[in-house]
């Protein structure tokens, strides 16, 4: 489990978030140019290693009915993973303006896999074991079956309606 320090040292080590300080002494993280209404990354980072980050837009974490995950005894590899795929995930959403009728209600059913590169798809799979490969290339999401383009899609979110609608599920272990 990392201190409340480390906790805040490496949030402070993203240089798109900006620190903002709460009531109890608690620690906010706000990511200011999310692409999505959400701006709130980290939330009440507390002295006592208490703390919590959003995950909302990712399927492979559980979260709270806000979306966000417990962090308390997550450790600097994991609380890292995390906060890179969140990034991620905040920077890759159409804006709310710019999509067609959303249902605000609605959890999005987007999954990103953390990685270095800002516009990464990543692995899929199915139950059957088949994969998919997401990549955005030249103003397109693209869908490769090994090295063979499969079909490319003008959003991100077509790209993962067709994939959930084929069955296929993000693998986070690729």
């Amino acid at each position: 489990m990392l201190t409340f320090e480390q906790k805040l040292e490496l949030l402070e080590s993203y240089p798109q978030l900006q620190r903002k300080n709460v009531s109890l002494g608690r620690v906010n993280f706000h990511f200011e140019e999310s692409t999505v209404d959400k701006k709130i990354v980290a939330f009440h980072i507390h002295p006592n290693g208490n703390g919590f980050v959003y995950a909302g837009l990712l399927d492979a974490y559980e979260t709270d009915d806000k979306g966000f995950v417990n962090i308390r005894d997550y450790s600097e590899e994991q609380l890292r993973t995390l906060l890179d795929a969140t990034i991620e995930a905040m920077s890759s959403q159409a804006p709310a303006e710019d999509t067609q009728e959303q249902d605000k209600s609605a959890a999005p059913s987007v999954a990103f896999v953390p990685s270095s590169s800002p516009s990464a798809g990543g692995n899929w799979i199915d139950e059957e074991g088949h994969t998919l490969i997401l990549k955005y290339e030249d103003d397109m999401w693209c869908l490769y079956a090994g090295d063979n383009l499969d079909m490319a899609f003008e959003s991100r979110r077509e790209a993962d309606d067709y994939l959930r609608e084929e069955g296929f599920k993000p693998n986070l272990k690729a």
